[in-house]
């Protein structure tokens, strides 16, 4: 190495001498061509000018004569009271080199001429712009050959550096193969050495171990370092400073997958709702702090968890790993998010913030699998209120087909459902709570796979609402209720349908559900339609829409999942609803939740004064029953009450 740089050092001090040399005799044959133009340049005008009569002597003449090929740079002609004749500059644009000499050296010297049989004097310059390309070119020549003998030799000496560095390499590895194997030569290594060749490689190798050893003992601190300052500067977010996909992709592999030891915990994904929306409306800036907000709440909820790992891995998407975690404390964990996401959304005045999808993981776990399973949980998150998150667990995926699905798999099975007409109607009755109120039966929809397998239906729902097929599964679900209604003779009898969002702000849903219910008015003016109030908030004006639609042709509206937003009475003013619906969140354990019972009934007295009946869904025993009589609801809704049964 040290001869390699000793040859480029003198390489560079031939390039520059002979660099030196090459300009030094351009330069000189340069002044000599100027001095010898300018001889002849002068000779050539004292003849012109002073053969010439007076009467030949015009300016005419002088121009059509000695500026026609461009000699000169400038040309001023003068009587001899020193006035201006005329005057003509030309002067082209110069060769750097050109301006060089020109303004250093001063070669170009102006030059005259006089005729004294016509009192005229003649001023000019010689152009030199043809001389000096000349020059330049000479100059780029000298450059590029001193340049190329300059680089060829050390380029064919680090060719051979690297060669002998390959043959050095090869050699000490077959050395240390003879040392390893106690003396045996392989056959092709005899071939090449007989043990006097080999005595004397090893003597040689020596010095290069010794240097190889004391050069591994200083630098190999520095290597690590150096690796894992690229290791972790590759697995990291530069936005957040937490590890990104390929740190989530190893430490899963590391300490889950592939790890001997026994584990579990839990995985969590958070997907940010409003990135797009904020970078396009206040900027990419504003979206990377909505990012950082995230990651610091997600960051302190995750802090109480011991060994808790957070990563970013795409734009949108955060995931959590809860080491030896219980899915149980896992709900607490998706309640504190929500609780600290909804406080953020209030404060920037967001519709939403994020979402959180739950899972419980084993050693061994594919991570596809695992992945496939969160996603689907975030899916059913996404389909709830703002902030909402949902658990995934085992006893869901227990004879469920869909356990591990993917988007694509999801798209077929949906399909097979849409056209194979695959699906199961049953009801589930809302008690009325005093002889003057109106109930009615909620229809719900079970499907299954072409091989009879059921299906979960809150997973069926929210994926096919996030593969933009809810539209068709809600015509399915209505065109097989009307049927059903009709073939049954219960058209005397009130039904709940539930209606996406999705399909509630179509206007080609809206359409085709306006003329499907003015071929059976009869039946129509029995029906209640059962759209979430997350739902009915995304688009208020799409939503007013579609509810006058309904009451347009004699139905009814409710609003399901009520209390878990941050909906104002302006909002059902505007909107005209008949019911509403409280969340099953707000019944359960209503008993001893004094602050639950105190907004259930103010939500009563403030509904009852516009003429909104309302409800309760998720009643599951006879003390929550008691509660909400008390509280004068209308009806009550759970399987304390009645179960889902067959129409």
């Amino acid at each position: 190495m040290a001869a390699f740089k000793k040859l480029i050092f003198i390489q560079l001090m031939a390039w520059l001498i002979f660099m030196t040399a090459g300009c030094y005799f351009i330069s000189q044959n340069f002044d000599s061509a100027i001095g010898n133009a300018q001889k002849d340049a002068q000779a050539t005008v004292d003849k012109y000018i002073k053969d010439l009569s007076a009467t030949e002597l015009s300016a005419d003449n002088l121009k059509n004569t000695l500026l026609a090929n461009e000699v000169f740079s400038y040309f001023t002609l003068r009587d001899y009271q020193g006035a201006q004749v005329f005057s003509i500059n030309h002067t082209p644009q110069l060769p750097f080199i050109a301006e060089l000499i020109e303004n250093n050296y001063n070669s170009v010297r102006p030059q005259y001429a006089t005729n004294n049989n016509a009192d005229i004097k003649v001023e000019f310059k010689l152009n030199i712009a043809n001389l000096a390309d000349q020059f330049q070119t000479a100059f780029f020549i000298v450059f590029t050959i001193s340049t190329l003998l300059a680089l060829i030799p050390v380029i064919l000496m680090r060719s051979i550096v690297e060669h002998i560095n390959t043959n050095v390499c090869m050699g000490v590895a077959d050395v240390i193969d003879i040392y390893i194997n106690q003396n045996q030569l392989s056959d092709d290594f005899a071939t090449k050495f007989d043990s006097s060749q080999l005595e004397k490689l090893g003597k040689n190798l020596i010095p290069s171990f010794n240097r190889l050893s004391y050069f591994l003992k200083n630098k190999n601190d520095d290597i690590k370092t150096a690796a894992h300052t690229i290791k972790r500067e590759a697995y990291k977010d530069g936005i957040t400073n937490l590890g990104n996909r390929n740190m989530f992709v190893d430490y899963y592999e590391k300490h889950i997958e592939n790890t001997e030891v026994s584990t579990f915990g839990c995985l969590a994904l958070v997907r940010c709702s409003e990135l797009q929306s904020i970078n396009q409306s206040r900027g990419y800036q504003k979206g990377d702090e909505y990012i950082k907000a995230v990651a610091d709440i997600v960051k302190n909820i995750s802090g109480t968890y011991t060994s808790s790992q957070i990563f970013r891995v795409n734009s949108s998407d955060f995931i959590i790993i809860l080491p030896n975690t219980p899915l149980k404390e896992a709900e607490r964990f998706g309640e504190n998010l929500q609780s600290r996401f909804t406080q953020y959304m209030q404060n920037q005045e967001l519709s939403s913030v994020a979402n959180t999808g739950i899972v419980g993981y084993e050693k061994a776990k594919p991570l596809g699998e695992l992945l496939s399973i969160v996603d689907n949980a975030m899916s059913m998150a996404q389909s709830k209120q703002a902030n909402a998150w949902h658990v995934q667990r085992d006893t869901d995926l227990v004879n469920n087909v869909s356990a591990g699905f993917g988007n694509q798999n999801w798209r077929k099975v949906i399909n097979e459902v849409i056209e194979s007409k695959s699906v199961h109607l049953v009801m589930q009755n809302i008690m009325p709570l005093g002889k003057s109120i109106k109930a009615y039966a909620e229809i719900q929809a079970r499907f299954k796979t072409e091989e009879n397998q059921a299906l979960p239906t809150a997973s069926f729902l929210a994926m096919a609402e996030k593969l933009d097929m809810a539209i068709e599964i809600d015509k399915l679900i209505i065109e097989s209720s009307l049927g059903k209604i009709k073939s049954s003779n219960l058209s005397e009898k009130y039904f709940g349908l539930n209606i996406t969002p999705s399909s509630a702000h179509s206007d080609q849903f809206m359409i085709w559900l306006e003329r499907r219910l003015l071929k059976d008015t009869h039946i129509a003016s029995k029906l209640i339609f059962e759209v979430s109030e997350f739902g009915l908030q995304q688009n208020i004006k799409a939503s007013k829409r579609f509810i006058d639609m309904i009451h347009r042709v004699g139905a009814r509206i409710t609003v399901e999942r009520f209390g878990v937003g941050l909906t104002s009475f302006k909002f059902f003013r505007d909107l005209k609803p008949d019911f509403i619906k409280m969340d099953a969140s707000y019944t359960r354990g209503l008993e001893d939740d004094k602050n639950n019972q105190y907004f259930m009934r103010l939500m009563v007295d403030l509904a009852h004064r516009i003429g909104v009946s309302v409800f309760a869904e998720g009643v599951e025993s006879q003390e929550e029953k008691h509660i909400v009589e008390t509280l004068c609801l209308d009806g009550v809704q759970g399987y304390y009450i009645e179960k889902p049964k067959d129409i």
